[in-house]
């Protein structure tokens, strides 16, 4: 029997994405954004929750192009907060707008959000070593560096444990717990 984390228990869409996605780690600017954006629907949500939307998501805000968000009018934002496939919380959805656009800048003074992003970690993945659930933090020192950056950017719902969860799912920190399957894989 393969061990996984337990977080994702014996759900089949979450089984699938800790097994192909969680903690690799991901370097493409607009997947990164996606990450960003659904991190941020997510507080005070669980996150199979938002990865039941996910597909929702993408077709909503127009697969994550942070050039087509950043232009939401009042209406689209009104058309969002109508649409029962994500979470229709005004703050979330004003907030995915703020953020194409402090993407955007990002993007440009440092040629790549993936550059920016990655440099919290020096450019690799931090290889934790921690057997159990329990022993994984929600938060780090470098988790409250990325939010107070992304913050004073302009980002909106970018809290260090937000930030810490999108580190763990884009592969800056290799969270498995070292007995799963995957710990070794991403090591």
């Amino acid at each position: 029997m393969t061990k996984r984390c337990e977080w994702c228990g014996d759900d089949p869409l979450y089984m699938d994405y800790h097994d192909k996605e969680w903690g690799v780690p991901l370097h493409d600017d607009q997947q990164l954004f996606e990450f960003l954006l659904l991190e941020g629907a997510q507080a005070g949500l669980s996150w199979i929750t938002i990865l039941r939307k996910r597909e929702n998501y993408r077709k909503a805000f127009d697969g994550f192009d942070p050039h087509k968000i950043v232009k939401y009018s009042d209406k689209k934002i009104e058309k969002l907060l109508q649409n029962p496939g994500i979470v229709r919380n005004k703050l979330k959805v004003n907030a995915a707008v703020t953020n194409a656009k402090a993407f955007l800048e990002t993007q440009k003074e440092f040629r790549t959000f993936d550059k920016y992003i990655w440099s919290f970690v020096g450019g690799k993945t931090i290889q934790n070593r921690f057997k159990m659930l329990q022993d994984i933090p929600a938060s780090t020192e470098i988790s409250d560096a990325m939010c107070k950056d992304l913050k004073k950017r302009g980002f909106k719902f970018v809290g260090s444990t937000i930030c810490y969860a999108f580190m763990q799912a884009t592969g800056m920190v290799n969270d498995h717990i070292t007995s799963c399957f995957r710990y070794k894989e991403l090591k």
